[in-house]
């Protein structure tokens, strides 16, 4: 082998065992790459909290919304069964004349008033759907706390005039009804409705018989003790309606007040 080739072999060694000089980072950079990294992490948490933010405040916002319309619904409703117990009260206010008149033989104007008005019920039900939905769906942890603390008391509220109709009041109701089926007379019964196949609500008009049968006095004061106390059933449940319906007047301004409803 000649020197020229040798010089040659030589340089190629020198050439493929050459390595570039990479420089090497400062701790300084390797901390400001780090940094940056973690900033742009922790801004996107920050922007996603945000927006979750928005999201389920606009969300707890639909269901004030939704609950507003109900309350608006059950005042309605509570208005009419105030009203209505209001007339029955009037109507049963008059059972000791009533009473003293029977025993004597005589048919006061009064007692048709009395049975038209005792012979029937109308409880109250809230329009549940918001809450049912604040229940289910864990919509409660959307509001604030005022609010869903106001919205959980309407609602034990009305639940316990609900429990008072399926229990007190209906009880009140059938013993009275299973009574007065015992005491009244067919013929003039069965006037009481000119159309019962299509209206099945007792109507005095024409209405020139005995109604009830007086030769029972045991079974007759027995009636007229479940009347009176039907009576102070009716003055109960109109009073917990009237409660109820102040309640949902009072939320009704809060939330059309506090969340610009309308």
């Amino acid at each position: 082998m000649n020197n020229s080739t040798k010089n040659q072999n030589s340089e190629y060694k020198m050439e493929v065992h050459h390595h570039p000089h990479v420089e090497k980072k400062r701790f300084k950079e390797y901390i400001l790459e780090f940094l940056m990294i973690f900033f742009a992490v922790f801004l996107g948490f920050i922007a996603e909290n945000i927006r979750e933010n928005i999201v389920e405040k606009e969300k707890g916002k639909q269901y004030i919304q939704s609950f507003y319309e109900d309350l608006k619904t059950d005042t309605v409703r509570l208005n009419y069964l105030i009203d209505f117990e209001a007339k029955k009260i009037a109507a049963l206010n008059v059972l000791v004349p009533c009473y003293d008149s029977l025993l004597k033989g005589q048919t006061p104007v009064s007692l048709l008033g009395i049975v038209k008005h005792s012979l029937s019920n109308n409880p109250f039900q809230m329009n549940g759907r918001t809450f049912g939905q604040l229940t289910n769906g864990g919509g409660f942890r959307l509001l604030p706390k005022t609010a869903a603390d106001s919205i959980i008391s309407y609602q034990k509220q009305g639940n316990n005039i609900e429990e008072y109709q399926s229990t007190l009041y209906q009880q009140s109701q059938d013993n009275l009804r299973n009574t007065f089926n015992e005491i009244v007379d067919f013929i003039p019964y069965s006037k009481l409705y000119s159309n019962v196949g299509e209206i099945p609500i007792p109507d005095a008009t024409g209405i020139n018989q005995p109604l009830i049968l007086c030769s029972d006095k045991v079974l007759l004061r027995k009636y007229f003790n479940q009347l009176f106390q039907y009576l102070r059933v009716i003055v109960q449940h109109r009073n917990g309606l009237k409660r109820l319906r102040d309640k949902a007047n009072i939320l009704l301004s809060y939330f059309k007040y506090d969340y610009h409803l309308e």
